[in-house]
């Protein structure tokens, strides 16, 4: 399999020399393409800034991660930017979507950047909406659709670029349950599909379900590893809810 991320003994310290604090420890695991990964930990686990770290938004203390075969760790100012607006797609709980732009100039707006044609734009476009069935509303502004609808177009715009990894972060967050369940089923049609490749981070058992595999943080490490397999998404949830369980303290604080 074709390995998209490799995540090579990272660590993560915050804080000065008489006082710091180890966020992530040591952390290794590698995602091939078409995979679809949770990663899931109690709060104050590090799985917020082991995503961070991913997503180029923070820097690691030591280690490598490697993205595609280029090492993220070394890129710097341009090549940083242009690696981040090329190579990653972004979803996050609260879309981000511009408000004075229409859905479809929101999910343009990335090929716009990379100077795509027109008529290029405009297939790609209509194209990733009919999948995502929010061809309708193209024409709309963020705030005359409801949030299920604002979560598709920000997952459109994640995905139109055909970024490497798409990252998501608590993307179930904002939604009720059947606007997250609609954006699970997108997210499923993204990685099944359209073969994209996804990271998540989620606090909900349920959310987690859709992913292929879990990965558990705690205190800054990998705590455990659940992979789907032949289980049913019920399957899968249930074991879920074991290993939060042996994580300990409140299932609702788990995140």
């Amino acid at each position: 399999m074709e390995k998209i991320l490799e995540v090579k003994n990272i660590e993560k310290y915050y804080g000065t020399k008489t006082n710091l604090s180890k966020a992530i420890d040591n952390i290794s695991f590698e995602v091939d393409k078409g995979e679809f990964v949770g990663i899931m930990g109690a709060s104050g686990s590090g799985k917020t800034t082991l995503l961070n770290c991913i997503s180029t938004i923070d820097k690691v203390t030591a280690g490598h991660i490697v993205i595609n075969g280029k090492d993220i760790t070394r890129l710097k100012g341009n090549n940083l930017n242009k690696f981040r607006r090329e190579e990653l797609g972004f979803i996050f709980q609260d879309f981000n979507l511009l408000d004075t732009l229409t859905a479809y100039e929101n999910i343009a707006l990335a090929l716009t950047i990379q100077k795509v044609n027109a008529k290029e734009i405009e297939k790609r476009v209509k194209d990733i909406a009919q999948k995502l069935d929010i061809a309708q509303i193209l024409n709309k502004y963020p705030y005359q659709v409801s949030g299920g609808q604002k979560q598709r177009i920000a997952s459109a715009r994640a995905i139109i670029t055909n970024p490497k990894l798409v990252l998501a972060d608590e993307p179930t967050g904002a939604l009720d349950s059947k606007s997250a369940r609609q954006l699970l089923e997108n997210f499923e049609t993204l990685n099944q599909k359209m073969d994209a490749t996804i990271l998540m981070v989620t606090h909900d058992a349920f959310t987690a379900s859709y992913a292929s595999r879990i990965l558990f943080i705690k205190d800054g490490k990998i705590f455990n590893e659940l992979v789907k397999g032949n289980d049913t998404r019920k399957q899968f949830f249930e074991k879920i809810i074991e290993v939060q369980t042996l994580l300990g303290g409140d299932l609702n604080d788990v995140i």
